[in-house]
């Protein structure tokens, strides 16, 4: 399957990630509370353009069963993952209006920049590739958090619980599955292309990390 292939140029980068002391802090629960909530805002302004992706992917799937992956996949963020943010953004005294008045920091606006371009060039495949990486480190992260530490009375279980519960992993699952359907039977130059999007949004994932941790927004 086209993933095994994949998984053997993002694994160094993504195990790069439970070292990043953004996310140590979230498996221990020592991270810092405005760390969180840089993060909180930023993910959800992303998530917003992420899932116009899986929208532009239902309008190029070649047939009915694409479709629904797509949406099914636009469905578990839009009604799944963001309802978590809202969730914690509640938690911490932030507003649904106030996430979505966030401006994306710059490496949020290069990241979600580079996705949608690929996407609104590129056919169901390349949809597909970009937004893979999201789902499948976001899960990797979550079920290596859940083993690694006891996170009882860590205040971001929930975060934990999220990312590594059978629900979310049914939708990563659902993400390399369309993968795997949509690179089936691809030349090799095409295959090379959906290769660098995933090992290039995989790069973008550890500069989102870092991001988060410093609390950028733009340099200038």
């Amino acid at each position: 399957m086209f993933t095994e292939r994949l998984w053997t140029r993002v694994e160094g980068i993504w195990s790069s990630y439970l070292e990043h002391p953004f996310v140590k802090g979230l498996g221990d629960g020592s991270l810092d509370n405005e760390k969180f909530q840089h993060w909180l805002k930023q993910d959800y302004v992303y998530l917003v353009e992420y899932s116009r992706l899986m929208a532009i992917g239902a309008e190029k799937a070649p047939d009915l069963e694409t479709m629904n992956l797509f949406t099914e996949l636009l469905h578990g963020t839009l009604f799944g993952e963001m309802d978590l943010h809202r969730s914690f953004s509640k938690r911490f005294g932030i507003s649904e209006d106030e996430l979505l008045e966030t401006e994306a920091s710059a490496v949020n606006t290069a990241y979600t920049s580079y996705m949608l371009n690929h996407a609104q060039r590129g056919d169901a495949a390349v949809v597909a590739a970009c937004l893979l990486t999201c789902a499948w480190s976001y899960n990797f992260i979550g079920s290596h958090l859940k083993e690694q530490y006891n996170h009882d009375k860590n205040p971001y279980k929930e975060w934990v619980d999220m990312y590594s519960d059978a629900e979310f992993t049914a939708l990563n699952n659902n993400a390399m599955k369309l993968m795997n359907r949509l690179a089936e039977g691809k030349p090799e130059r095409e295959l090379k292309v959906l290769e660098d999007i995933v090992v290039k949004t995989s790069k973008y994932e550890y500069m989102f990390w870092d991001m988060c941790e410093n609390r950028e927004t733009w340099d200038v």
